[in-house]
């Protein structure tokens, strides 16, 4: 069998031309880091006006500190997995991106963590829940949460309060009404509302060692107690006036019982 050279020869050049135009291709397209610096830092807290635990100016100082903002640093020494790792070290920060773009820019894109209570113990105790049911730290953070007071180990803040809290929050009506949930020896729950001047009796949140159970349970219960306040509010206190009752106590299915106001 002959071998046809003049046709080995030309699928040889043509591959060498694919593969030097595949080169060529890529390289084109790839950032010439080594003569560029960065010219320009973008920082996007997404939910920064949501949240407010940390702010663009607070992201550019932990950047400085830990001498990795990269402003006017040659693009091939900015390291953004670094940067991603360091900001998501804070415990305010829920996620983080960075990347680098061929003309000298690079962009910080983050998300933070979203606090549904904030806890404030008998025993001294005081920071947030987040929406994932972990904890924390106390900061200057000053937007309009529950608080909730009394006697809260972190596990039952964890546990029972943080999905309590949801269900409240998830609720326009009861998001705007409770502004305090008081924690009882006994762990029963109280309510204090904006609106009127009585304290709300709950009773205790139904228990569970399962944590799927448990947040269904305390969700249930939740919306249950409440759909009954708030009939209570349509028929009961908008006959008898907000403020004639003191205390009013929802821990038993088949009736409320009321305390009225002292007389002064």
């Amino acid at each position: 069998m002959r071998l046809n050279w003049k046709k080995t020869i030309t699928i040889t050049l043509d591959v060498l031309i694919g593969i030097y135009l595949l080169l060529a291709f890529i390289r084109f397209n790839k950032p010439d880091e080594t003569a560029k610096v960065c010219t320009k830092v973008t920082i996007d807290i997404q939910d920064e006006a949501t949240n407010g635990f940390i702010n663009t100016q607070e992201i550019k100082h932990r950047l400085e500190i830990n001498k990795l903002y990269p402003l006017e640093k040659p693009i091939r020494y900015v390291d953004a997995r670094k940067i991603e790792e360091m900001l998501k070290a804070s415990p305010f920060v829920k996620t983080a991106e960075c990347f680098k773009t061929q003309d000298g820019h690079v962009c910080i894109l983050l998300t933070q963590r979203m606090p549904v209570v904030r806890i404030k113990a008998v025993q001294g105790d005081d920071y947030y829940v987040d929406d994932n049911d972990c904890i924390m730290p106390n900061s200057h953070y000053t937007s309009d949460l529950i608080i909730a007071t009394g006697h809260i180990s972190k596990w039952f803040a964890m546990n029972y309060i943080s999905p309590m809290s949801k269900a409240i929050m998830n609720d326009d009506l009861w998001r705007n009404q409770i502004e305090q949930i008081n924690v009882l020896p006994n762990h029963s729950i109280e309510l204090v509302p904006r609106v009127g001047e009585q304290i709300i009796n709950l009773g205790q949140l139904p228990e569970s060692k399962y944590k799927n159970e448990r947040g269904k349970l305390v969700n249930d219960f939740i919306n249950k107690k409440l759909t009954r306040l708030e009939n209570f509010y349509k028929y009961g206190l908008s006959q008898a006036g907000w403020n004639k009752y003191s205390y009013i106590n929802l821990e038993f299915d088949n009736q409320i019982i009321c305390k009225k106001k002292k007389a002064l």
